[in-house]
């Protein structure tokens, strides 16, 4: 890889660093011992030191391994942003196991797939979540549920509002085969066993997505997920006096490694909500003087969009970030004319668990990647006969990095898809079509993966129509991407109704099927029910057709 990006490095900032060949849980071990009695977290009133999460950590991790918790096992935590996610992700690397986190917004059937596809046994999950995940335990897909109610964390006192589906829960009571409420276990105060995983263990499996329509986990390693702590830590960088706001879920790479994981490295607190509200947030920053607050960017709509926008006090902030989705140009104009602060976007994937480059804070473009940080080489390849191309020039970006993960548990198939030789060397795949210039800045101009995404979230149209052909009325299924002026893209879907169904599939009947079995940023806003969907010679539904269609239909109207 050229390197050209190196004229842009920033400042005083080191151009190569030693990763700690540790375990990710090492970093709170060695945070808390520091400063024990230093806020850890920040929780709707509530303050917690690092002494107190260490404390619990172990408590935790104590109560998993008298379960039968060994090295290697996994384990799921299912539940929104709060002290005890936090708790949970170290406690499972304590006990020596691997994190699986999952979204909050998950519902049976894709719960049923993560139980299966990692064989866990337990699940750390959100009071409010208990029904959704109950069932697996009586078919036997899990043996185990700890419900932790998210507002027994919180001050009740306090002026800052909980999400109203949180407000006023508490573990008190809940119970039933297989189901150990949260301070329940913590109480058993367990032993934690000798900490024995190093950094070639695995140490998270985040599961992203596929064009096969099941999701797929990426195995990470705790070396590789010290990648790209080290990263965010030296090339931004942070600092111990640093606040940390966290509005991003840490089911997510960003939210966990960005707004979680470095943070507690290098020993700052965290300021901590479990749902996006721009009042709420404005209140936090002002509060507790935040100095890093990374988002998305509807976030930063959202926010900007306050009638009473002047009223809010941002001056603490010396870092602005976004991630997910490019941030649209006017509204990044618009933010700087308002705030005086500049927006940095960066990259980064589920299989490469964060940021693999990033706008240099000095001088940051607009709708751009930034540049290839610590240790990635970063290469475009020609989409017909893949040899690489120069500046300017667009392909499909690949990559080698430390981050890059091990490829998808348990699929050696789409691990093989996922990689091609360069060099001589096995180059992640990233999917995602782009170019660099002259500069070393990376931009990503369209998608070679069949993919929507829906205010930075990843839909696939692929898992959706595997999860729509359940329904008993629907005969065949095919999700398409529209454009969204708010969310950058939504979800729409054409749909051929079964024989004899007749008229009684409706389109509100359908979205409302849909918010019950999958994750709502994956639910279609759109249905269009048509007789037949267009076919290849071979049979196969020409979904490119119709989004092609679709969008423009969406341009003339305009």
């Amino acid at each position: 890889m050229p390197d050209l990006h190196l004229r842009n490095w920033p400042p005083g900032v080191p151009q190569r660093i030693d990763c700690p060949q540790q375990p990710v849980v090492q970093n709170l071990l060695d945070t808390a011992a520091r400063k024990p009695d230093a806020p850890a977290i920040h929780y709707y009133g509530r303050t917690i030191t690092y002494g107190d999460l260490a404390r619990d950590v172990a408590a935790m991790a104590g109560w998993l391994a008298a379960q039968g918790v060994r090295r290697g096992d996994r384990v799921l935590i299912c539940m929104q942003n709060g002290p005890q996610w936090v708790i949970a992700y170290f406690a499972i690397q304590r006990a020596n196991a691997v994190v699986v986190p999952v979204n909050p917004m998950y519902r049976r059937a894709e719960l049923e797939h993560l139980a299966r596809d990692t064989g866990a046994r337990i699940a750390l999950v959100g009071a409010e979540l208990l029904e959704h995940i109950r069932p697996l335990l009586a078919d036997g897909d899990l043996d185990h549920l700890v419900p932790a109610a998210l507002a027994d964390m919180a001050d009740p006192d306090s002026d800052l509002p909980l999400p109203e589906t949180l407000a006023g829960q508490t573990d008190t009571g809940l119970g039933g085969p297989g189901v150990t409420p949260w301070r329940q276990a913590l109480a058993a105060r367990h032993p934690a066993p000798p900490l024995t995983v190093g950094p070639d263990d695995m140490a998270v499996i985040m599961y992203s997505s596929g064009t096969t329509g099941q999701p797929k986990g990426c195995v990470h390693l705790h070396r590789g997920a010290m990648a790209t702590i080290e990263t965010y830590v030296n090339f931004t960088p942070y600092h111990e006096s640093d606040v940390v706001i966290s509005v991003l879920p840490f089911f997510h790479v960003t939210g966990m490694q960005n707004a979680m994981n470095v943070p507690i490295r290098v020993g700052a607190p965290i300021v901590m909500m479990s749902r996006w509200d721009r009042d709420v947030a404005a209140q936090l920053i002002e509060r507790y003087r935040v100095t890093v607050f990374r988002s998305i960017s509807t976030m930063v709509i959202d926010l900007m969009n306050a009638p009473d926008f002047d009223r809010y006090d941002l001056s603490s902030i010396r870092s602005i970030g976004c991630g997910g989705a490019a941030v649209p140009e006017a509204v990044a104009a618009r933010l700087q004319e308002m705030s005086g602060l500049q927006i940095v976007e960066g990259y980064g994937l589920s299989e490469t668990i964060s940021v693999t480059h990033l706008n240099p804070a000095h001088a940051p473009r607009r709708q751009c990647l930034g540049i290839p940080l610590y240790d990635v080489d970063s290469r475009v390849l020609d989409l017909e006969d893949g040899r690489e191309l120069g500046p300017g020039e667009t392909g499909e970006i690949v990559m080698r990095a430390p981050q890059v993960f091990q490829g998808y548990w348990r699929n050696p198939e789409a691990t093989a898809e996922a990689f091609v030789e360069v060099d001589g060397k096995p180059f992640f795949r990233t999917g995602d079509i782009g170019h660099y210039d002259a500069d070393g800045y990376w931009y990503m101009t369209d998608r070679v993966k069949r993919m929507i995404n829906a205010s930075g979230f990843k839909v696939w149209p692929a898992e959706v129509e595997a999860l729509m052909h359940r329904h008993p009325d629907i005969a065949e299924a095919c999700v398409v991407g529209t454009r969204d002026p708010r969310r950058g893209e939504s979800v729409k879907v054409f749909i051929v109704r079964r024989t004899g169904s007749g008229d009684s599939l409706t389109a509100d009947a359908v979205i409302a099927w849909c918010r019950a079995e999958m994750a709502a940023y994956k639910v279609p806003r759109a249905v269009e029910f048509v007789q037949a969907l267009p076919k290849s010679g071979t049979g196969k539904v020409q979904w490119r057709e119709l989004m092609d269609r679709e969008n423009t239909v969406g341009r003339a109207s305009a």
